[in-house]
């Protein structure tokens, strides 16, 4: 059984709304088209239950497991200095929908729970949304204040580009 604890409540939140806030924490919710058509859906779906957006954007990714699943341990590192450990809190792997979300654990920056969920729509258009709640919980995290939330906008701006990259040579429009 994993030993670390999650820093945040109510765990697991974004699963059901993805727009969910708890008081005192920051909302993000980024969302960037993909691209057209079932196979597109299925190699971004891809991409992002096994780590490779996150990979392909030069992030470092060490996972108890290869492909996300409650409860996979995640540790996120960024420009080589910076740890976030994780645990990975719900999967979804639908005919249209497929992601997951995870929550912070003890040593993480911030404190709270980040979505990332691949969608194709009634008229095949593919969708990738990045979606939190958090507030910082390291004292540079809290120095850089606005700051640190624009680093995180632009990292799930960037997450969009990389999987549109990636799904690029599958899109029908």
């Amino acid at each position: 059984m994993p030993s670390a604890s999650f820093t945040y409540e109510p765990v697991g939140a974004t699963r059901d709304d993805l727009s969910f806030c708890p008081p005192g924490f920051h909302p993000m919710h980024v969302r960037t088209r993909i691209g057209e058509g079932p196979e597109v859906f299925r190699r971004a779906a891809e991409a992002v239950l096994t780590w490779e957006m996150h990979r392909a954007m030069g992030v470092g990714i060490d996972a108890t497991a290869d492909r996300a699943a409650p409860d996979v341990d995640v540790t996120v590192t960024l420009a080589g200095l910076i740890k976030a450990p994780c645990r990975i809190v719900w999967t979804v792997e639908e005919p249209r929908r497929a992601g997951w979300a995870y929550g912070t654990l003890t040593g993480h920056p911030e404190c709270g729970e980040e979505a990332f969920v691949v969608d194709r729509t009634g008229d095949g258009t593919v969708w990738l949304t990045v979606a939190a709640f958090s507030k910082a919980a390291k004292w540079y995290a809290r120095a850089g204040g606005a700051a640190t939330r624009g680093l995180q906008h632009a990292y799930a701006r960037r997450c969009g580009v990389v999987l549109r990259r990636l799904c690029a040579e599958l899109s029908t429009d």
